[in-house]
């Protein structure tokens, strides 16, 4: 154990003094040196998780390997089982795939041909593969390297605006809960965010579209985003949070939009909600999908006597909740089940659920979104250290 600690430490000294740009080089040299790897590369997973795009270790660019394509290849296995896979690489060696993620956000693939394999080997590896990740999300603060292996198509410059509105990780997870979020079309989007944050008790999580297309509605998310989190930070409730984003739309005149603001407390899994003409949430409970009817306020930013409500719903361990926007439900996703949809798809993760979902959406729409289509999932396990007290204590 003392040797492997200083393996990782000797790595990831070695990837701070490394340009941000050559993390997947120092791991490769890492693999070379240690264990013998022929070839090492990382392949990144795209903005709707459809396709993944390589990045050899040699500083080869991105931009030069075709995108390949995710769904039922053995990439896909090993991002949806997050295990790692091993197989002959045809020249005597062995080809091992393993998953590169953090706190449950895909971000790809290490792939790496070694001469032989044994426990320790493979053990090593996927020891490398864990701290690339965290050295890719550290890296990709200072480099559009990993940004640019995240592009399949060309973005517009609304797009370009919204998704740096969205958080950096798609998926995050927690003792408490899992959740994953996704937004189409990629390249050319028009008003839809996802937000989330966790502090120490409290989820915080919200989903809007600003109303319109182009750059006038990113220009109005990133009012909105700028002033729901601005409140957010400043310690504001659920409710606070939707009166400064009210305020902030008729300050600016920038115009209307829908959102979902929810609050949820990490130790009850009580859930505080604000509902700004939003679509209904969807929940899926015992096997049975459900919509959450709940009152439904004047969207942010109309010119009249607004008050916000804010209701509580709670959260029962093994309970599904899917927010969405309406380029879910309208034009040619009205033809998606979505019903059923989220009940077959129940037991995968939320990532994978997400995918399915969006999935879902382009091929109905013969992958020509007319407007922008967005889910949040969130799987509420429960407080598990409390459930696990209990259990030692019942008299609590």
């Amino acid at each position: 154990m003392e040797c492997g600690d200083l393996e990782l430490s000797q790595l990831l000294a070695a990837a701070e003094e490394a340009p941000p740009g050559e993390s997947v080089n120092v791991v490769a040299h890492d693999l070379q040196k240690r264990l013998g790897a022929e070839r090492v590369s990382f392949l990144f997973a795209d903005l709707i998780g459809q396709r993944l795009v390589r990045l050899a270790a040699t500083g080869g660019d991105v931009a030069d390997h075709e995108p390949i394509d995710l769904q039922g290849s053995v990439y896909d296995n090993v991002l949806q089982s997050q295990r790692q896979h091993v197989e002959p690489d045809g020249q005597g060696g062995r080809r091992v795939i393993t998953p590169v993620t953090n706190r449950g956000d895909c971000i790809g693939v290490l792939e790496v041909t070694l001469p032989f394999t044994d426990d320790t080997v493979l053990r090593q590896v996927r020891d490398a593969a864990h701290a690339l990740a965290y050295i890719i999300v550290t890296d990709r603060r200072f480099t559009d390297l990993y940004h640019l292996g995240r592009r399949t198509t060309k973005t517009s410059l609304a797009a370009e605006i919204q998704h740096q509105l969205l958080p950096s990780a798609a998926c995050c997870e927690a003792p408490q809960f899992t959740l994953a979020a996704g937004l189409i079309p990629a390249d050319d989007i028009g008003g839809d965010t996802y937000d989330y944050t966790l502090d120490r008790d409290t989820l915080h999580l919200s989903i809007t579209d600003a109303m319109g297309h182009d750059t006038n509605s990113a220009l109005l998310a990133t009012l909105l985003v700028g002033a729901l989190r601005r409140a957010r930070r400043s310690g504001c409730d659920a409710l606070k949070q939707a009166h400064h984003a009210h305020q902030a739309l008729l300050s600016h005149s920038r115009g209307l939009a829908t959102g979902q603001l929810l609050c949820i407390d990490l130790e009850t899994g009580l859930c505080e909600l604000v509902n700004a003409g939003h679509p209904w949430p969807l929940r899926l409970r015992d096997g049975t999908v459900e919509e959450v009817k709940l009152a439904v306020n004047l969207p942010f930013g109309v010119a009249a006597p607004t008050s916000y409500r804010a209701q509580e719903l709670q959260l029962r361990p093994g309970d599904r909740l899917i927010l969405l926007t309406d380029g879910m439900q309208e034009r040619g996703a009205a033809a998606v089940d979505l019903v059923s949809v989220i009940h077959d798809t129940g037991a995968l993760h939320p990532r994978e659920a997400v995918r399915s979902l969006t999935a879902a959406v382009l091929d109905a729409c013969h992958g020509n979104l007319k407007d922008d289509a967005t889910v949040l999932i969130v799987d509420w396990h429960g407080n598990r250290r409390r459930s696990a007290e209990t259990r030692r204590n019942p008299q609590w």
